[in-house]
């Protein structure tokens, strides 16, 4: 399989039962374990027009091979909003054919589209293999993330 056989489209209500295992899926990656109720609340927050987030399927058929989510934001060093690709995971058993560039094409082509100024992400540092991908198709800020828990 190829990325020329997959299919990116928005999230629907009727995909639920198939973005679940992807959205679990990317939790295993991170070791996480993000609550039903918050899963619930996110996947509402996905198809709500009047939020600033969505979300899209990569389909291989009637299979989806790959998700994205992404939330649109202000910024007060442009006039244009930035998009913050926030959460991007394709099946273990279908990775390294070129899903995850697309999903991220994808979401270039929906903050465009929304005159957003700038796509960014996060990844972790041990993520060496997306790594890969995202230094031939983004460039690295050279910022560190700081959090803390509230």
């Amino acid at each position: 399989m190829t990325a020329t056989d997959i299919s990116i489209r928005p999230l629907r209500r009727e995909d639920h039962a198939a973005w679940m295992p992807l959205w679990r899926g990317y939790q295993e990656f991170y070791k996480v374990d993000i609550a039903p109720e918050v899963t619930a609340v996110t996947f509402d927050r996905l198809l709500d027009p009047s939020e600033p987030m969505a979300g899209a399927l990569a389909w291989a058929g009637d299979r989806a091979v790959g998700m994205v989510h992404h939330i649109r934001h202000r910024s007060c060093w442009t006039v244009g909003d930035y998009c913050y690709l926030q959460d991007l995971f394709t099946a273990a058993d279908i990775r390294g054919a070129g899903i995850g560039r697309k999903l991220i094409e994808y979401v270039y082509d929906v903050a465009k589209q929304q005159g957003c100024s700038r796509v960014y992400w996060l990844t972790h540092e041990t993520n060496e293999v997306a790594m890969q991908l995202y230094d031939r198709i983004a460039d690295k800020s050279g910022f560190i993330q700081y959090r803390r828990i509230l």
